[in-house]
């Protein structure tokens, strides 16, 4: 008889995130719904909510997320001038103590940073592992007009960012490409000392649609630590997100 094997500290851990998350969740939110599978994990989770009477309505940042949040039944809403979100949940990549991010593991950069842009509160949810005293670790990512790869290439190269094609998932001969039909170029600048300086020279170079760098938009983050669900916020003592009965 076959079974089910144990769900890692990992992903216990993005469960834990996720359940914290959806505490500040209320009735009549419009929600951004994130990608990756910590998001995945809030989505499952809001979808439970949603089918014992919570009303609410979400935009999702991926086509993955979408068909996720469609399975759970959550209410969708097209993009369209004016919609702004109440709150957006998603995860990271990587986040520093200040809460500057590397997102787009997953290739969902362009649409998570717009919806995250249009958004009243940005939560992160995330795992111990993401937690990084410097960004940098995690190779940053661009997503890139195909017609102008090889000039963004040589410009990223300059930079010292030592620029990596993204192959498609299980085809290392094909180029994996965005919901948008976009390339992703994976840059590995190690320790990123100056976030800002550096999303500045990438908005500068012809075809990056967006970069991976998400900064001033998180407003909290919920980390576990030592199995406990942890608020963070730029400035202030990590607090445990049991003691946040609304959103801050």
């Amino acid at each position: 008889m076959s079974t089910t094997p144990a769900p890692s500290l990992q992903d216990q851990e993005k469960q834990l995130a996720a359940a914290a998350a959806l505490r500040w969740v209320r009735d009549g939110m419009v929600l951004g719904l994130g990608s990756g599978s910590t998001s995945a994990q809030f989505i499952t989770q809001l979808g439970a909510a949603v089918q014992n009477g919570l009303k609410v309505q979400g935009t999702a940042t991926s086509l993955a997320s979408e068909a996720l949040a469609r399975q759970f039944g959550i209410p969708l809403l097209e993009p369209r001038r004016g919609l702004r979100f109440d709150l957006t949940v998603d995860g990271a990549d990587e986040l520093d103590g200040q809460l500057r991010l590397i997102k787009g593991g997953g290739g969902a950069l362009l649409r998570e940073k717009t919806i995250e842009t249009a958004s009243d509160y940005l939560l992160v949810v995330a795992d111990s592992s993401k937690l990084v005293p410097t960004l940098g670790r995690f190779p940053l990512p661009l997503e890139v007009i195909p017609f102008t790869l090889p000039w963004v290439l040589d410009a990223v190269a300059k930079l010292g960012g030592a620029p990596v094609v993204r192959p498609a998932v299980g085809d290392a001969s094909a180029e994996y490409f965005t919901d948008q039909r976009n390339n992703i170029v994976d840059c590995h600048f190690g320790q990123i000392a100056d976030p800002e300086r550096l999303a500045r020279q990438l908005e500068q170079i012809p075809g990056v649609v967006e970069h991976g760098l998400f900064l001033g938009l998180a407003k909290a983050a919920i980390v576990v630590q030592h199995g406990e669900p942890m608020v963070i916020k730029p400035g202030e003592a990590a607090r445990p997100a049991s003691t946040f009965e609304l959103l801050p």
